[in-house]
């Protein structure tokens, strides 16, 4: 499940007027997503080299891809997907409906990643001709369709899935030409591809030890885009200068105020609110990330379809919070913040810490490495009373809250019905059904949000094509070129 916990930071490089090439922090280990958690490998891959039936937007909106259309039986737990004709894997086998299945029905028989209880629903996939297919669900869901718009949907070739972790096989305008470990992808585009093919020859993705080093290489003509950027105390060099562009938008994933809902004090509601009510939010974001951010209060975005602008619940109110923790028998409480080692959680950890101390939560931060000890102590062990971290997934509200053995340890004994009923609802159903879970979590304070991560994009002015938002994991290349 690590594929939920931190952004790329990607960077272009142009080799002439038909290259391009990206370069990333944090790199993948290797390229089988099916395997290995991260969101490194299906950021670099996702919409690159392999593809989905559907796909989302820039608007967070499910739309085409493999599949021409699609349409739901009146019972709604049938989807029959009417596919593209003439799409190849780049090992040159035809995409037919038995990839689809094969892909599927794989996920459930090979899929190492927690990923795969996405497609648990499905009860069965059904060929229904070379260019139809049928999926089959045991009860109706809402939340399925755009699941398979995420990397649990990627289809295989099923002559293209022995070596996956260094040779992936898609349908994508991507294939990889070269892979060196810890340090570049190279993405070559495919002349057989069946749709319109980006405007560049190759891409390369390569992987930056911090920020600084990022920007240096883009101010000396050795990149020539940064994606993701990860230090906005680094723009104002960009914004001056029109040789630049700086592109702001908006993405999935939430900095997070983690608390373990299963250990003292934060076992308290009265403790969690207290926390919520301390922290001036808009003053974290506006130190720690020079203001650049969106404040949202769980893990609903204003792309999904059931956000709901939660923030006035806990407004900064260093009273209340003392009120609440006196209430608790919890003055002058003594708690441990586990850091992870990236730039977003060391910016907002001090400020926390500094408004905690202010309502009488004395905070002594340890600082944990990440991913590994991170992982190992807080995911795994779950060996942590607060921490921070970048939770990544699109739509992941459930993910984190509905299950009582995650990490957050949320009593979700209310929510669950609620969220089932609302997954197997009409789409107004659906809506409806988790703006209740979302105001639930909420209103008992099961963790906080400090704000929603932005997606910072720095470019050569002449490169366009550059995605805007990170609503899901993959960084879409496809429309690169130069003007």
């Amino acid at each position: 499940m690590l594929r939920w916990f931190d952004k790329l930071e990607g960077h272009l490089r142009r080799q002439d007027a038909n290259h391009g090439n990206n370069r990333s922090h944090r790199h993948p280990t290797n390229l089988d997503f099916t395997t290995t958690a991260g969101a490194a490998i299906p950021q670099a891959l996702m919409s690159n080299v392999y593809e989905g039936l559907v796909e989302v937007n820039q608007e967070g909106e499910v739309i085409p891809l493999l599949a021409k259309e699609w349409k739901l039986s009146d019972d709604r737990k049938t989807y029959t997907f009417n596919l593209q004709e003439g799409v190849t894997f780049s090992n040159g086998d035809p995409f037919t409906a038995k990839d689809v299945k094969f892909s599927f029905d794989r996920v459930k028989s090979d899929w190492v990643s927690s990923l795969k209880a996405k497609m648990d629903v499905v009860d069965n996939v059904e060929v229904v001709s070379d260019t139809e297919v049928a999926v089959h669900l045991k009860q109706p869901s809402n939340a399925w369709l755009f699941n398979i718009a995420t990397p649990v949907g990627a289809i295989f070739s099923p002559n293209g899935v022995k070596d996956l972790a260094n040779t992936p096989v898609g349908t994508g305008p991507y294939a990889v030409e070269k892979w060196t470990p810890n340090e570049s992808i190279v993405l070559k585009t495919r002349d057989d591809y069946w749709g319109a093919k980006p405007g560049v020859k190759q891409v390369t993705l390569k992987y930056f030890a911090d920020a600084t080093a990022t920007t240096n290489a883009l101010q000396t003509g050795d990149v020539d885009a940064i994606a993701n950027l990860q230090a906005p105390e680094l723009l104002s060099s960009f914004e001056s200068n029109d040789k630049f562009q700086v592109i702001t938008g908006t993405s999935s994933g939430e900095v997070t105020l983690s608390m373990n809902n299963q250990t003292a004090p934060f076992n308290d509601k009265r403790v969690r609110q207290a926390v919520l009510y301390a922290l001036d939010k808009q003053a974290i974001m506006d130190t720690a990330w020079n203001g650049y951010g969106t404040l949202t209060s769980t893990l609903v975005t204003p792309t999904d379809p059931y956000y709901e602008d939660l923030n006035k619940v806990y407004p900064y109110d260093p009273a209340k919070a003392k009120k609440l923790l006196k209430e608790a028998g919890a003055e002058n409480l003594n708690i441990t913040y586990t850091v992870p080692t990236r730039p977003y959680a060391q910016a907002v950890s001090e400020i926390v810490v500094s408004q905690l101390k202010d309502v009488g939560i004395n905070v002594t931060i340890k600082s944990s490495e990440f991913p590994a000890v991170w992982l190992d102590d807080v995911f795994t062990k779950h060996d942590y009373q607060m921490t921070t971290v970048l939770a990544v997934e699109a739509r992941d509200l459930l993910t984190v809250f509905n299950d009582p053995n995650y990490y957050i340890g949320y009593d979700n004994s209310v929510i669950a019905p609620i969220a089932a009923e609302a997954d197997a609802a009409d789409e107004a159903g659906y809506v409806a059904g988790m703006k209740k879970v979302a105001r639930q979590v909420v209103d008992d304070a099961a963790s906080g949000v400090l704000f929603l991560f932005p997606n910072i994009v720095v470019a050569k002015a002449d490169l366009q094509g550059l995605p805007k938002n990170a609503i899901v994991e993959s960084l879409n290349l496809t429309e690169l070129s130069w003007k």
